[in-house]
């Protein structure tokens, strides 16, 4: 979570209050400040402010933990100084080549959600009534394993399908996006698309709708992530990257067999009216095994249906098959955890979720098994030689 981030820039931040934070601050002024350090420890007084409605660089829950560090003359400052100070000392402990990445698409941002009008406001705040069906709020709501099993079915081990949205919910998201990719056009804004996979769609955070979308993820995803994920770090999800791909006539056809840099993925499917599309889904996977061959019960294919979520680890592997005819829009969420990433580079079994490692670990076992009987059977039969 934003603890770890917490944790590496305690001992010497030197960042700037002053300035504002998509602007690359002036050695002068950060000279001014060099002299405050973040905290030693954590002040387990401090209530940490939500900063979700501003513009940030670094996802929310990393700020708001990052607060219990604070100096005390930080901590009485208003919630944009906050902001810009905590964004600094992050931004300076990135290396040079990120931190002029990070500053690069912060600019990127900047420029577009400046420029670009949306069609529909209510998007980018995230209201519960105008987007989900009445039977996932429930569930929600309830916040109890049963109640989630109650509206989600594991269509295929470790696949979840489940009814999400509201179709005038996807009706607003396929106007925005239309809204979206016609401004881009008539400005020639050149956009980033949301993978080296995908030739069309659109990065939604880099429009406006990162803070709605960090809601779905902390409010909605995480609970039900934190009963069925909790093994690659479903209760800790802490960041994401949010996307629509579009599919069908002058769009992307098909999408080739991948994983997804994500702990856990929502695809939800938007609209419109199309044939094909089928995703395909092969096992998951750990990096070291990510290629091995796919089993007989690790085949399942699913069809698409609009305002209907699938829920899946991201090294689960899968591809979609072409759209032979029509639109196919689809919303995706790739959630991430800091903390269980941290955790997986000191791991080497993977048991637990990866299928190939589950399968050396069985037969690891029954090797052993064998072993002792052998040798049992050994000791056993000396006495009568």
């Amino acid at each position: 979570t934003g603890e770890v981030v917490s944790r590496r820039l305690m001992v010497d931040g030197n960042g700037t209050s002053g300035g504002n934070s998509h602007q690359i601050v002036s050695a002068a002024a950060r000279a001014t400040v060099s002299c405050r350090k973040l905290r030693i420890n954590p002040n387990n007084e401090v209530r940490p402010d939500n900063y979700e409605d501003l513009q940030l660089d670094f996802p929310n829950p990393v700020y708001k933990n990052l607060e219990k560090y604070l100096p005390p003359d930080m901590l009485v400052s208003n919630r944009e100084e906050r902001v810009r100070f905590m964004t600094d000392i992050m931004l300076s402990h990135l290396p040079s080549g990120e931190r002029s990445k990070a500053q690069k698409h912060s600019d990127y941002r900047s420029k577009i959600v400046s420029n670009y009008q949306p069609l529909h406001r209510e998007l980018y705040n995230l209201v519960p009534r105008l987007c989900f069906v009445p039977s996932f709020l429930k569930a929600i709501n309830e916040n109890t394993e049963d109640s989630f099993r109650s509206i989600i079915s594991e269509a295929s081990p470790g696949v979840f399908v489940f009814d999400m949205l509201l179709p005038s919910f996807c009706e607003m998201m396929l106007a925005e996006i239309d809204n979206f990719e016609k401004w881009v056009a008539e400005t020639k804004f050149r956009i980033m698309r949301p993978n080296t996979m995908n030739k069309y769609g659109a990065v939604l955070d880099d429009f406006g709708l990162d803070t709605m979308l960090d809601k779905l993820m902390e409010c909605f995803i995480r609970p039900i992530s934190k009963v069925f994920f909790n093994d690659v770090g479903g209760a800790s999800l802490d960041s994401h990257h949010g996307f629509v791909v579009e599919y069908g006539k002058d769009r992307d056809v098909d999408l080739g067999f991948h994983v997804d840099d994500s702990e856990v993925t929502l695809n939800v499917c938007l609209g419109n009216q199309f044939v094909g599309g089928e995703l395909f889904f092969r096992g998951t996977r750990c990096e070291k095994h990510v290629n091995t061959a796919t089993k007989s019960d690790e085949i399942f294919d699913y069809c698409h249906v609009p305002g209907q979520a699938v829920l899946h680890r991201g090294r689960h592997r899968h591809g979609a098959r072409a759209t032979t005819s029509g639109h196919r829009v689809n919303m995706l969420l790739w959630c991430r955890s800091s903390s269980f990433r941290e955790l997986k580079r000191l791991q080497k079994d993977f048991s637990s979720w990866c299928g190939e490692c589950s399968c050396e670990k069985r037969e690891e076992k029954a090797r052993t098994f064998d072993a002792i009987r052998k040798k049992y059977v050994k000791a056993v039969r000396a006495p009568q030689a």
